[in-house]
């Protein structure tokens, strides 16, 4: 039944689809169950990009991940898509780009017992020395996020001793100071720090979407049944899209930007020489 509804809302185009072209045109993305955002416009200076814990401790050689003896590839694949998905974002004017980094203080303070155990249980306590410095502990080489990632000038890197990105941060503040209410969600772990941001800003009343290729797990049947959480009930805790149809909406935003502009300086342009607006350059008498 859960399939058949979202199939359905795919096809009738449920939220933004519903009304057609005028939404891509406010570039709308297309996702499941629902085109989002569900009003059909993503504007820019309302949305973040979160990039959440995309360090070496979790997706490099001789990290936290790598230490339990995990597959890398299955969180490194979010690194490229991840990197693309930014290099559209810095060229829309107005969007937030917000990295969050899982890590503990030099002296553990902030490091709950059952945590510190049951990381020793794994085979990579956290605080002890690995190949990539002390595992995840705020300043060493394993908690700075990948060179691939690297943060630009005036991006935000919050730093979090928990799984959520919203936990004993100051995200939530930063988001409502900005009037953002739009999430765009990457990084890993899909069943960890980024399903537990996802719930947290659910339930503060921020609209997400998640982009499936930009997140990874330890286990990929996790990566499945978090990915597929999101989507249950009509998009419980929002929607599910990509990278490439995140990025064909900004595309759109910025061609629908760059055709204003033309407009804009064509209509100056004609009012300087004399012509009536809407009248082509170059054709007819000039007035005068």
């Amino acid at each position: 039944m859960e399939r058949r509804n979202s199939q359905r809302t795919r096809t009738e185009g449920g939220g933004a689809a519903a009304q057609g072209g005028k939404d891509e045109a406010n570039g709308a993305v297309k996702a499941v169950p629902y085109d989002w955002p569900y009003d059909g416009a993503l504007v820019p200076v309302q949305t973040a990009l979160l990039v959440i814990d995309m360090q070496h401790d979790f997706c490099g050689k001789g990290g936290y991940i790598d230490r339990m003896g995990y597959d890398l590839s299955v969180t490194a694949r979010a690194i490229e898509p991840i990197r693309r998905v930014l290099d559209a974002v810095r060229r829309v004017p107005g969007f937030t780009v917000i990295y969050s980094r899982e890590g503990h203080r030099p002296d553990l303070a902030d490091l709950p017992p059952i945590k510190r155990w049951r990381s020793a249980l794994a085979g990579a306590e956290i605080g002890s020395e690995g190949p990539c410095g002390r595992i995840l502990v705020r300043g060493e080489p394993g908690w700075q996020i990948v060179d691939r990632l690297t943060p630009a000038e005036g991006e935000i890197v919050l730093d979090k001793p928990g799984k959520g990105s919203f936990y004993a941060t100051d995200l939530d503040l930063i988001l409502r100071t900005r009037g953002i209410r739009k999430l765009v969600l990457t990084g890993i772990t899909t069943d960890v720090g980024v399903q537990t941001t996802l719930r947290e800003a659910n339930d503060r009343g921020y609209e997400c979407v998640v982009l499936e290729d930009c997140t990874g797990a330890t286990d990929v049947g996790n990566h499945i049944a978090a990915l597929k959480m999101i989507t249950m009930q009509g998009g419980v805790f929002g929607a599910l899209s990509d990278s490439d149809r995140l990025i064909a909406a900004l595309l759109r935003l910025e061609l629908g930007a760059s055709e204003a502009g033309v407009e804009s300086q064509s209509v100056a342009k004609a009012a300087a020489e004399g012509l009536p607006l809407g009248q082509p350059i170059g054709s007819g008498e000039r007035g005068g």
